[in-house]
């Protein structure tokens, strides 16, 4: 099972930090052991782009079956806050989620901060989740969090474990989890204000983010940290190369798609061409005009998502003329897939959020 966060202390590293990027010039696979893989790299067209937003937009996300099935007080950090948990159903599954609000907040008054976890093992309320927001530092608890476990992963809060209804699907329907239970915490949470709403990912969440903000006219503000960008650049196609060669990686979102793809491309069993479309709608850099504004952070020392894929994203938000404040990037030398050995990242988060709380 792989998680997010490597072990951290207590103190944040500090390292230095790189605002530039290199040009990415990627090159067909070709063939590799017998299959032709040019095909299913080769750059995506109007058409299909606008074939995944038609998909997208006949998606029901609405509310259905919420059943509250725990609540209480508990403090975090250093608030009092009214923690529930909740099922709803969303593509015919259930699903559970995580809904933080602050003890004491006036009907309408708070903006929505969406959490939205990497790895594949689930998410902690009172863990990692909590963990993270101490870095916000005084905006932390400014905000109804939102917590999505994603579908056939656990949420997990104070001993105690959801598991919501499977199968995975990284990078597509965990976009469909996050949405409905945004749509469940404005119906049922008085405290949230709808016309605030904020998303933070990392890795697979950063993805999630962005994808969301495509879909989602409600997200005014995303924050990634190191989320793959482009299913169609490099570093999935040594991905490919390696599944293909019979040497899969064993990285989270990654085994999915060697599963449930690659390797059934690889034993000839489905085409490149039907799995084109699975690899469109789970890159952001094809939606960026839909995208509202977005801080982006990735270290280059990230041995998990490559920082090509952070360079891949800035040069699609420069090719669509999104610059500060729509769009800014922020690159870190020596920076791992860990937000803590990103100086300085988390109170550039906490400025880029700020405008929905104040």
């Amino acid at each position: 099972m792989k998680h997010l966060f490597l072990p951290v202390a207590a103190a944040l590293v500090i390292a230095a930090c790189d605002h530039t990027y290199a040009e990415i010039e990627p090159e067909g696979p070709g063939i590799v052991n017998g299959i032709d893989l040019d095909p299913l790299f080769a750059p995506p067209t109007v058409a299909e782009v606008q074939a995944i937003r038609a998909d997208w937009a006949s998606r029901d996300t609405g509310v259905y079956d919420y059943n509250l099935v725990l609540a209480e007080q508990r403090r975090f950090n250093s608030t009092d806050m009214r923690v529930e948990i909740v099922s709803h159903r969303v593509g015919g599954t259930t699903h559970y989620g995580g809904i933080v609000v602050p003890e004491g907040s006036a009907r309408g008054s708070m903006p929505v901060l969406l959490y939205l976890h990497g790895g594949d093992g689930g998410v902690s309320l009172d863990g990692e989740v909590a963990f993270v927001l101490q870095f916000f530092g005084a905006l932390q608890d400014d905000w109804v969090v939102v917590v999505p476990s994603f579908r056939d992963e656990p949420l997990r809060y104070n001993g105690q474990s959801w598991r919501s209804d499977g199968p995975a699907s990284p990078w597509n329907y965990d976009v469909d989890d996050a949405m409905a239970l945004l749509s469940v915490a404005i119906e049922t949470v008085p405290e949230i204000d709808p016309s605030r709403v904020a998303s933070v990912g990392f890795s697979r969440g950063g993805a999630v983010a962005m994808l969301m903000s495509a879909r989602d006219r409600r997200v005014d503000r995303v924050v990634e940290f190191f989320g793959p960008t482009d299913f169609f650049g490099p570093f999935v196609q040594d991905v490919a190369i390696e599944t293909m060669q019979g040497m899969p990686r064993d990285l989270p979102g990654v085994d999915f798609m060697n599963e449930n793809y690659l390797i059934p491309l690889a034993n000839g069993e489905v085409s490149a061409a039907s799995l084109r479309p699975q690899l469109v709608m789970r890159s952001a850099v094809l939606f960026v005009d839909q995208i509202a504004p977005l801080q982006a952070h990735h270290g280059d020392a990230d041995t998990v998502v490559p920082v090509s894929q952070a360079d891949l994203l800035i040069r699609a938000m420069d090719s669509a003329g999104k610059r500060p404040p729509d769009f800014e990037g922020f690159l870190y030398d020596n920076g791992e897939h860990n937000p803590i050995t990103l100086p300085f990242a988390f109170d550039r988060t906490a400025e880029f959020l700020r405008p929905l709380v104040n």
